[in-house]
């Protein structure tokens, strides 16, 4: 009998008891009646009433360690980081660079225990601290698998210096054209192309859709050198998120539909007065600077310095065009017969091919494997191939407005992933063999 009791007694939770005044009725279920004491999630909880789980002091060891590490997968707040601290981690700014080849200063250190990129970048407009304060608080709710993250930032004079998550691997530039060996590049196969323009399109609809930002959210430096390719399954990384906005870049709403306002009414004037309008338009403040890539700049960007989400969507088009191709942007072409530089796009040679004659040779097929990168060594799925140019192309299409969101350009490269996935696996040499012979029979 009485290990009997003390069984009993065990199983029964203990602070859950019901006062005897207090009795459970037939809309509300008992105490004890749902409780289950090996749950490591109820099992620091007692139900009381309609009140729902009631956390008491007795957590569990169990439930502790999935609080700690849930905590310690959320996103860590940025940091404002002291002038000092920067100039101790890069030595005064005499350490060696991480990318010479990169038109901003950067430097691999260490900052709080951390492997960090700075990156220097100048103000395009004189924010105050508390500005700084705001937007990188706001910059840092943001999480996403694609984005490398901003961890701090700190304010010196005319420069501001953005402390940036470092990621192990290559920009897109140096995977698809290495000076040191022409006829090779990592993302040899085709599925690892599909694999870059996924995550990048993933990447850039979270941050125009999905970050939850009161700010006009724009990234402003979408470009094959801002995209980290790492191995070993070519997942790409979008860099420099949020720099547009912390460099006073992106203008706020009201200046930039005053602006856009003033670009209509000077492209509806006469044409006596259009002069003048430019003249007084600018379509970029006064005292307000920008810069862009060339090749990677919309031409709506290019003639006002306003950077919007839609030219985000041009810069995608040109990076989609670069990972097919293989080729810059921009080629640079000597012309003996006029003496001048002939440009040559990326752009126009993928529309020749998709919009060339249907009776030429081979047709779009044939246009198309001439076109594609030739280190493919023609192995990918040409429908397919097809269906991604055409996407591409309506990304850098001339009116803004004719350009897809980038909610609706994420789904049909999700799409068309699941496709060179089968396409992938089909093509996959046989593994369940034991054997093989080619000798005659």
């Amino acid at each position: 009998m009485c290990k009997t009791k003390m069984a009993v007694d065990a199983s029964t939770p203990r602070n859950t008891r019901t006062p005897k005044s207090r009795t459970p009725s037939a809309s509300r279920p008992a105490a004890d009646s749902s409780f289950d004491p090996s749950s490591s999630y109820t099992s620091s909880a007692a139900y009381s009433g309609s009140s729902g789980f009631r956390l008491t002091s007795d957590t569990s060891i169990s439930s502790g360690a999935s609080l700690s590490s849930f905590r310690d997968s959320l996103p860590e707040n940025p940091h404002i980081y002291d002038f000092s601290e920067i100039c101790s981690a890069t030595n005064n700014f005499l350490a060696r660079r991480y990318s010479s080849s990169s038109s901003t200063p950067s430097w691999r250190c260490t900052l709080r225990g951390r492997d960090v990129i700075v990156f220097q970048r100048k103000f395009r407009r004189k924010l105050q601290v508390n500005q700084v304060r705001e937007r990188l608080s706001v910059i840092g709710r943001s999480h996403h698998v694609s984005i490398i993250k901003l961890v701090g930032a700190c304010m010196s004079g005319d420069h501001i210096y953005l402390v940036y998550d470092f990621v192990n691997g290559a920009n897109l530039s140096d995977c698809l054209r290495n000076k040191k060996n022409l006829n090779f590049t990592v993302l040899s196969s085709w599925i690892s192309r599909m694999q870059v323009a996924t995550d990048l399109a993933e990447g850039l609809d979270y941050i125009h859709n999905k970050t939850g930002l009161t700010l006009n959210f724009v990234h402003n430096h979408i470009k094959s050198s801002a995209i980290i390719v790492t191995e070993p399954s070519f997942n790409a990384r979008i860099s420099h998120f949020g720099a547009a906005q912390m460099c006073g870049e992106i203008e706020e709403e009201s200046e930039s539909a005053k602006q856009m306002e003033a670009i209509q009414e000077a492209s509806s004037s006469s044409p006596s007065s259009s002069t003048k309008s430019k003249d007084a338009k600018p379509s970029r403040s006064s005292n307000t600077q920008f810069e862009g890539v060339r090749g990677y700049m919309a031409p709506e960007y290019q003639s006002t310095g306003v950077a919007t989400q839609k030219s985000d969507v041009y810069a995608f088009g040109v990076v989609i065009l670069e990972l097919l191709s293989g080729d810059e942007p921009l080629k640079f072409k000597y012309d003996k017969k006029t003496g001048e530089f002939v440009t040559n796009s990326v752009i126009d040679t993928a529309r020749v091919v998709l919009e060339g004659n249907p009776n030429g040779s081979g047709g779009v097929e044939g246009r198309l494997r001439r076109w594609m990168d030739r280190r493919l060594k023609d192995s990918f799925p040409v429908e397919v191939v097809e269906e991604v140019t055409r996407v591409a192309l309506s990304c850098v299409h001339v009116d803004p407005d004719k350009r897809p969101n980038m909610g609706r350009v994420a789904g049909k490269i999700s799409r068309l992933y699941l496709k060179s996935r089968i396409w992938s696996d089909n093509m996959r040499t046989p593994t369940d063999i034991l054997s093989t012979s080619f000798a005659p029979r």
